[in-house]
């Protein structure tokens, strides 16, 4: 049965160093609450995985050494500019960089919710990303002539993180219609979840919420963290804090500067977190 914590502490306690985490992007629910619990925790030698890209979520962690290695389409802070903390550490190599695409990072998912060992792809022979991954084979299609295609070895997260607007008392998670999340918590060995609300009807028996909804079968663990997504949104509930993101860019252009929000903004939370 899915475990229900008291906080997104507990779930950072529950999140090895050296993890392959998965992580969604920042237009479905991200557990920001569990982020920071990890960098208050220390984590480290994290392996992120963008689901299928990163912003502010991989920024904190990589601004706090929690992090040895990405694979990710991209990251960046959106309209705020590139992501300081990870440019840094790309330029100084403090962490590896693994270059992928959207389209490649879930059919590696789908390989792994699948149970199979790889995942075809078309339109990535010619390109420069394929040229440095030597983890990605060309091989011919079985059922034609002269077909090249790319096959994707299987992405089998260790953990996932999430956020949800809500969950129930069995564990059930309601994510809308988010995704990403669906195939992150199909594909991964654990899955943990804060979310706003913990109602007490079973989310699975309700037709309107049912179709939104990940099965507690799949989910390790929830904690419930109010806001748990700020300074990023959940939809219809609160909306993305842009003056506290261009706070963060602008404090982030250092690492000493990074370090004074993260004293201010994360070490120092106590929170309902």
């Amino acid at each position: 049965m899915t475990e229900i914590l008291d906080s997104a502490q507990d779930i950072a306690t529950q999140i090895p160093d050296g993890a392959l985490l998965a992580l969604p992007p920042e237009y479905a629910p991200c557990s920001m609450a569990g982020i920071r619990a990890l960098v208050r925790r220390g984590a480290r030698d994290l392996r992120l995985l963008s689901v299928p890209q990163f912003g502010f979520q991989a920024e904190l962690l990589i601004g706090a050494g929690c992090v040895a290695e990405v694979e990710s389409a991209g990251v960046t802070l959106g309209e705020q500019g590139l992501a300081p903390r990870f440019t840094d550490a790309i330029k100084k190599r403090k962490i590896i960089m693994r270059d992928s695409t959207c389209p490649a990072i879930h059919a590696a998912l789908q390989a792994s919710e699948k149970g199979i060992p790889f995942m075809p792809l078309r339109g990535l022979i010619g390109s420069d990303i394929l040229a440095r991954r030597d983890d990605w084979l060309i091989a011919g299609n079985p059922f034609g002539d002269n077909d090249p295609i790319v096959h994707l070895p299987a992405i089998r997260p260790d953990v996932s993180l999430i956020h949800a607007a809500r969950a129930d008392a069995n564990g059930n998670v309601w994510i809308g219609v988010s995704r990403e999340a669906m195939l992150m918590a199909h594909a991964s060995a654990a899955t943990y979840a804060t979310v706003e609300e913990i109602v007490e009807f079973d989310l699975l028996l309700d037709p309107q919420t049912a179709p939104g909804t990940i099965p507690g079968l799949y989910i390790t663990a929830i904690a419930r963290a109010q806001k748990g997504a700020w300074p990023l949104g959940v939809p219809h509930l609160y909306e993305r804090d842009h003056e506290h993101l261009a706070l963060y860019a602008q404090m982030a252009r250092s690492q000493d500067g990074f370090d004074a929000y993260t004293d201010q903004w994360v070490m120092q939370r106590t929170a309902a977190e």
